[in-house]
């Protein structure tokens, strides 16, 4: 498939608070995917910021990304792409990552033979995951805290899973727990039978074994039946994690917990004000450049 892309440059403020404005729109265009990030680890106030667009941006596609910053509106350059996949064109020949106890890397890389750590093998695929991103990470590295904290998981869910590594890692932890995954992508599917495979995790609907299943949030009858789940996983964004505070707290067994990601650090009191709504207290919380990683308590009934 033909892409096109439109790239700015500008500082990091400005580039963050207009992927914040792009979350409020509440009819953006899904095929218009942003992504934005610093140009350098010895530059972190130079932001670029990419739109990926299916066809050739026309007015109003460029009028919708100009009206996500307020003041100054940065030039943008338009590029057609070649016909490649450019999601798994930006992941390959990337390095390897450490994250508590777990390793995550792509097959071109050895494991790491280091006792006590946990290798992950995630290909650069059509799904996004795959642990290179601050809030990948940081949720390895929350889960791995709330292990060493003396939590137990036995129902886990992983929304809006990508590759699965999330849901491997947690089952990894836990590894008599019962697990679904889920992704509003179909394309998951495939992606997460060959990652399950690459890693030695089953597929199953027994005690340690992965479900996976195509849903938008939490409306599946699948996904709703093996609730109430002790943990709730959701690296997503921070307007979905607001949109889906109560569905979350439906699913969530009293006492249970979810790890919420996907919000910039700016984000987190909007976030945590919409579970806090829900019943929800924070348990512990991490800051990962930055961006936001929140483990959060259901209260439980009197």
């Amino acid at each position: 498939m033909t892409s096109w892309k439109l790239t700015a440059f500008g500082p990091k403020l400005l580039i963050r608070d207009a992927l914040v404005a792009q979350e409020d729109v509440i009819d953006w265009d899904p095929e218009i995917v942003l992504a934005g990030f610093e140009i350098a680890d010895d530059k972190p106030e130079d932001w670029r910021l990419d739109a990926y667009l299916p066809r050739r941006p026309n007015a109003a596609d460029k009028a919708a990304i100009r009206s996500l910053f307020e003041g100054e509106v940065p030039e943008f350059t338009v590029e057609k792409l070649p016909e490649a996949d450019w999601v798994t064109q930006s992941q390959e020949g990337i390095e390897p990552i450490r994250a508590g106890r777990f390793n995550v890397h792509t097959p071109e890389f050895e494991p790491d033979p280091s006792p006590g750590i946990v290798n992950f093998a995630i290909p650069a695929s059509q799904a996004f995951g795959t642990g290179q991103h601050q809030t990948t990470a940081g949720c390895l590295a929350m889960l791995d805290a709330m292990k060493a904290s003396g939590f137990v998981a036995r129902n886990i869910a992983d929304i809006g899973t990508g590759t699965g590594l999330l849901a491997f890692a947690a089952l990894n932890l836990w590894p008599f727990a019962t697990a679904t995954a889920s992704d509003i992508d179909p394309v998951c599917t495939g992606v997460i039978e060959h990652n399950c495979e690459l890693n030695g995790v089953r597929m199953g609907a027994s005690a340690g074994e992965l479900t996976m299943v195509i849903a938008d949030g939490m409306a599946d009858p699948l996904l709703q039946a093996r609730g109430p789940y002790d943990l709730l996983i959701a690296n997503i964004l921070a307007g979905p994690l607001v949109e889906l505070a109560s569905n979350f707290a439906e699913a969530t067994a009293p006492g249970g917990s979810v790890l919420l990601s996907g919000l910039l650090e700016t984000q987190e009191p909007r976030v945590r004000r919409a579970y806090r709504v829900q019943g929800f207290r924070l348990a512990a919380r991490l800051v990962n450049g930055d961006w936001s990683v929140l483990w959060l308590r259901k209260r439980r009934m009197r």
